[in-house]
């Protein structure tokens, strides 16, 4: 299969010089790493102020989840539109927009005289961030030969996963000191570093083309992810009331807007003007990885990220500090697993490390479940330390896998989409957990009890367990494009996952 508009920019990646992009690939990766470490951070650091936010800026914990779920609605929103950047636009170019609307966004929460302008920062933080993450996936794939991307895969999983997990570590030594608002200050300095470093190293090598903006479809997924996840998001302000039917108005509206994209990316992907496009969806190894990530960030952020933190503070009426330092162990246990599991991968493949992690991440929800006002803190960090564990097994062979499957010219599509499930999935978490804490709570205090956690943990180990079922259908070899460039020049990697994966192309 060849893709039109290509062949020039193909033939410059190929002809590339040992000194060039592939000699200066580990510094590339480091400073993107590094950069959306401190971005993918403030995902999850607001977590434990949630509490304090609630009662400092005066609305309810359903309306102050806002700050963490519409984080996540945002990077739904913009991602899709990363395809489309990524290809039009070079490297160095998007890496300078994405850090600067971040360090916009930081400045603008820091200063926020109230909650409203607290939400605008959180929004802008999130546009940045939106854009970083299918930059470092797209930059990986493309500098790094297929023998080797598990490994790296690994580093992108500390920055995807951990970064979320010690977020509440992170805000909640913060809190126990200072006042929310140092949470963006302390973090300002460091996306400030961030920039100037990737202005002087971030210069990569790569072809781009002059693809139109389709502005109707980026309408369309604005609208589609952003209706089905404010409705949903929504529903928790209700509360059950007499607006109760009104959530499921933009939730309608989002569904349709999502079947009309959908159809409408499929007639332009034909000629290749898709804003994101689809064809990754027809390769097995891709859809299935898909699904289980999607999962996967239900359960870390949804779950592990806001519900615990909320349980700690809510019913064993921990502080901010000691909640913070909970999850640490879990969180540093996530990124200890790292490279050590990419490096599996690399040997055995995808399913002989989901297939466990799988199942450990389903048995530590259901133990949460278990928990009561009287449950022993270090039980919850044992439990923690399990689900960690497994989700550890799960995240670098998931992503590997997915990404690993698709043929080069459909890299930079293949991260948007990955990257929007998982936001999607952890927004969708947020907004669906916070929701059945808080209907299901017996106190009506704004503020989910034990009753309501317990329920909300309940439907966390259904998720589990459908996370399991799924992994079982896991494809029993690597991916194809690993295997089509087994024994090519490594040297290369542009060569290595360029002219020989149409060959195999599973989606031609």
């Amino acid at each position: 299969m060849t893709h039109p508009d290509r062949t020039a920019g193909e033939t410059a990646a190929g002809s590339e010089s040992p000194g060039g992009t592939a000699a200066r690939a580990p510094v590339l990766i480091g400073v993107l790493v590094v950069s959306a470490f401190v971005m993918i951070l403030n995902e999850t650091i607001l977590s434990v102020a949630l509490r304090e936010l609630t009662v400092d800026l005066g609305v309810a914990t359903t309306t102050i989840q806002w700050l963490s779920s519409g984080f996540l609605l945002t990077m739904a929103v913009v991602i899709p539109i990363t395809g489309f950047l990524l290809e039009r636009l070079s490297a160095r170019v998007v890496f300078l927009a994405s850090m600067t609307l971040f360090s916009i966004g930081t400045l603008i929460s820091a200063l926020a005289p109230g909650f409203g302008v607290l939400l605008v920062g959180r929004v802008v933080q999130a546009c940045g961030t939106a854009i970083m993450i299918p930059l470092l996936m797209t930059t990986v794939m493309r500098l790094v030969p297929p023998a080797k991307r598990g490994a790296t895969m690994g580093t992108i999983s500390i920055v995807i996963a951990v970064a979320p997990a010690i977020g509440p570590t992170v805000g909640g030594a913060v809190l126990s000191s200072l006042g929310w608002r140092w949470m963006f200050w302390i973090v300002l300095p460091l996306a400030a570093a961030a920039l100037v470093v990737g202005a002087v190293w971030m210069r990569v090598d790569g072809e781009t083309r002059a693809v139109p903006l389709d502005v109707l479809s980026v309408v369309l997924s604005a609208l589609g992810f952003g209706g089905v996840l404010y409705g949903l998001a929504s529903v928790g302000e209700s509360g059950g009331g007499g607006h109760r039917l009104s959530p499921w108005i933009p939730i309608a509206v989002g569904v349709v807007s999502l079947v009309v994209f959908t159809l409408r990316q499929l007639r332009l992907q034909r000629a290749d003007r898709a804003l994101l496009d689809l064809r990754p969806f027809s390769n097995r190894a891709f859809t299935v990885s898909l699904v289980l990530s999607a999962l996967l960030f239900m359960c870390l952020l949804g779950a592990g990220a806001i519900m615990l933190p909320l349980y700690l503070q809510s019913v064993l009426k921990t502080g901010t500090f000691v909640s913070g330092l909970a999850v640490l162990p879990g969180g540093l246990l996530l990124g200890l697993m790292g490279r050590p599991v990419g490096r599996l991968f690399d040997r055995f493949g995808a399913r002989p490390l989901v297939i466990p992690g799988a199942a450990a991440m389903a048995v530590a929800l259901w133990l949460f479940s278990l928990l009561g006002a009287h449950s022993p803190l270090g039980v919850v960090i044992a439990i923690h330390l399990v689900l960690m564990a497994g989700l550890g097994l799960m995240m670098t062979p998931l992503m590997t896998e997915a990404l690993g499957a698709l043929p080069h010219h459909l890299y930079s599509h293949g991260s948007a989409i990955l990257s929007t499930l998982q936001q999607v999935a952890g927004a969708f978490g947020t907004a669906m957990f916070v929701t059945v804490a808080s209907v299901g709570s017996k106190a009506d205090t704004g503020t989910p009890d034990a009753s309501g956690l317990h329920t909300a943990f309940v439907l966390a180990g259904v998720i589990g367990t459908a996370a399991f079922a799924a992994s079982l259908f896991l494809g029993r070899r690597p991916a194809p494009a690993e295997t089509v460039v087994k024994g090519e020049d490594a040297a290369d990697p542009e060569d290595a996952s360029g002219p020989a994966v149409p060959e195999a192309d599973p989606v031609g």
